[in-house]
């Protein structure tokens, strides 16, 4: 078993796509699942002390049936021993969410897209956002209407690979969660056929070598993941990052991978821009991954 899986709960859409996608992930291997609402604390500036006094109390009882509702939704569904709850007050709900990561011992962060996008898609809101550029353990975000039809079981990681600095380090981490999950790999690199190389002398030669770079990339990436039971590669080209995306095959039950911006703090998350454009154009779910190799169960 690996270590504990955090969702952050609110009770509406969003909240039961992420309880859903935890619930999945936490039954992979048989991980302890911890549902957590943040609320916000009360005013600095202090007013009356009977307001200050209700509204506390408030959303404190508000967190705390949220959690229990979350906890209701999943009996008959996990052992309920395996499940606990935690509230507690932040002004950024996606920094407390680390915190009580840390403090749950919880090795990956599950919460759902933000109101507003469409079916199927996520949308990043302020809670990911702070998650995406911070949280030193891999951050797991369910598309908007997931928990309406899940999967069985989560079958397959895909993992968006392209060499850069710490690129090793990356695909250990997707390797280690691969493991968790006990599911195949596949290394996709997604080529962007820019708009304006049509009209470009020998443009077609030039995406030719991209192909075949891309496809080198892949053998060698492959190689590193040699331990690992299945491991396939593809090449998916299209205009632009959603483009590509949308001309892969996505069955159910996978999860997407994306490793964390080259250009962020190492041991945290950190939202890049090719990523970002991947997280937004993915039919399922998708995993960010931080920075270098983290603790047991998760990844780098």
């Amino acid at each position: 078993m690996s270590g504990r899986v955090l969702v952050g709960y609110l009770p509406d859409e969003r909240g039961d796509d992420a309880l859903e996608l935890a619930r999945l992930v936490a039954d992979a291997d048989g991980s302890p699942l911890t549902v957590a609402c943040i609320y916000p604390p009360p005013w600095p500036v202090p007013g009356p002390g009977r307001v200050d006094a209700e509204w506390l109390g408030h959303v404190r009882g508000y967190a705390r049936s949220a959690v229990e509702q979350a906890r209701d939704r999943l009996a008959g569904r996990m052992p309920a021993e395996r499940v606990r709850t935690a509230t507690g007050a932040h002004r950024g709900s996606g920094r407390g969410l680390i915190e009580t990561a840390e403090r749950e011992g919880a090795d990956l962060i599950v919460i759902g897209s933000a109101p507003g996008g469409p079916a199927g898609r996520i949308v990043i809101g302020s809670t990911a956002d702070q998650l995406l550029h911070g949280s030193p353990v891999p951050v797991l975000m369910a598309p908007r209407g997931y928990a309406a039809g899940p999967p069985a079981r989560l079958s397959g990681l895909t993992v968006a690979h392209r060499p850069s600095r710490g690129s090793e380090l990356g695909l250990a981490a997707a390797l280690r969660l691969a493991r968790r999950l006990d599911v195949p790999i596949r290394l996709l690199t997604l080529l962007e056929r820019p708009s304006w190389l049509s009209g470009v002398l020998r443009g077609e030669e030039i995406m030719r070598r991209q192909r075949e770079y891309a496809v080198r990339d892949l053998q060698a990436a492959a190689e590193l993941l040699s331990g690992h039971a299945q491991v396939t590669t593809q090449v998916a080209e299209g205009d632009g990052i959603e483009g590509a995306v949308r001309n892969c095959h996505w069955p159910p039950g996978e999860l997407l991978a994306c490793m964390s911006g080259s250009h962020g703090p190492l041991r945290q998350v950190f939202l890049g821009g090719v990523s970002g454009k991947i997280v937004r154009a993915a039919p399922c779910p998708v995993a960010l991954l931080p920075g270098t190799a983290g603790r047991a169960g998760g990844a780098a």
